[in-house]
């Protein structure tokens, strides 16, 4: 399933929701990825000062990947349901 996200909330939501999914603790997850639990907190709050390379990390850590493409013409309002 593809996951829509346009802000750092949505995309910590997106990564909160497929490690919740995996039964992984932030703690686990942070295992994972070499850093540390609230490294993975502020990560899945959308903390806007999170390192492209600690997102990078965490998407493989729960085997996923980044796909950019083209905005669908869906509203802000529409997407939020999915979070």
């Amino acid at each position: 399933m593809d996951i829509i996200a346009r802000d750092t909330r949505q995309l910590g939501a997106a990564i909160r929701r497929r490690r919740r999914e995996q039964n992984l603790t932030q703690g686990a997850l942070g295992e994972r990825m070499t850093a540390r639990q609230a490294t993975v907190s502020k990560l899945e709050k959308g903390e806007p000062a999170t390192q492209l390379q600690v997102l990078m990390k965490a998407l493989a850590a729960l085997d996923l990947e980044l796909i950019v493409r083209p905005r669908t013409t869906s509203s802000a309002k529409e997407l939020e349901g999915l979070f």
